[in-house]
């Protein structure tokens, strides 16, 4: 039998929360622990192996904060000018022989394992790019294969994260749906913190989010 797939997850978790009052993402708080270690939680159960986190903002006070397991955490030192440089340190500190990167965004609580693991499952059956769809349009995580990591890392700039990368190569892109599944929505808002605070007090979202950490 073939050796699955080696594919670590990258968790972005560099962002200050400007428009939260400056409070780090990483360290917000949904259903009871800081939103990095649901990250790593969803991730983990949805199937990656080796957890990278890339970290910014109060990076001293999110490792002493945070119980990120086994996850290997990177600093961005030039985490204010955009998600694409914390892409770019991310996939420099990726295990060697990663076939691929599951690239998941710390600030989207809705993302589930389920929708990880279908990601996982696209790769096995053969795509080298793969996004979650939501209703037919692209979000998040996304998958990388390995022969696209340099393109990648070029392309990162600002905000853009992947998405020169994605753009480019638009006719290969997997899309997989998960929206039946998972929430796309994130969270940069207090009113977005405000909606999934009442979110988690319901709980309607996909029941497969791990509610403790493995």
């Amino acid at each position: 039998m073939a050796a699955l797939p080696y594919v670590p997850a990258l968790v972005l978790a560099a962002g200050g929360g400007r428009r939260l009052g400056g409070r780090p993402k990483a360290l917000i708080r949904h259903r009871g622990r800081p939103l990095l270690e649901h990250a790593l939680a969803v991730v983990r159960a949805g199937g990656c192996a080796d957890p990278v986190a890339v970290l910014g903002a109060a990076a001293a006070e999110v490792r002493a904060g945070v119980d990120t397991g086994d996850c290997l955490l990177v600093d961005n030192p030039d985490w204010a000018s955009g998600m694409g440089s914390s892409l770019r340190v991310g996939l420099a500190a990726l295990p060697a022989g990663a076939d691929a990167v599951l690239v998941m965004l710390v600030d989207t609580p809705g993302v589930t394992p389920a929708a990880v693991a279908r990601l996982l499952a696209a790769h096995r059956a053969g795509a080298g790019l793969a996004a979650a769809g939501y209703d037919g349009r692209r979000g998040h995580p996304v998958l990388i294969a390995a022969r696209h990591f340099a393109e990648a890392a070029a392309g990162a700039e600002g905000d853009a994260g992947a998405r020169a990368l994605l753009a480019a190569h638009a006719p290969d892109v997997r899309l997989v749906e998960c929206g039946d599944v998972a929430v796309p929505d994130d969270l940069d808002t207090p009113a977005d913190l405000a909606r999934w605070t009442d979110r988690q007090l319901d709980r309607p979202c996909a029941p497969d989010v791990p509610l403790v950490s493995p």
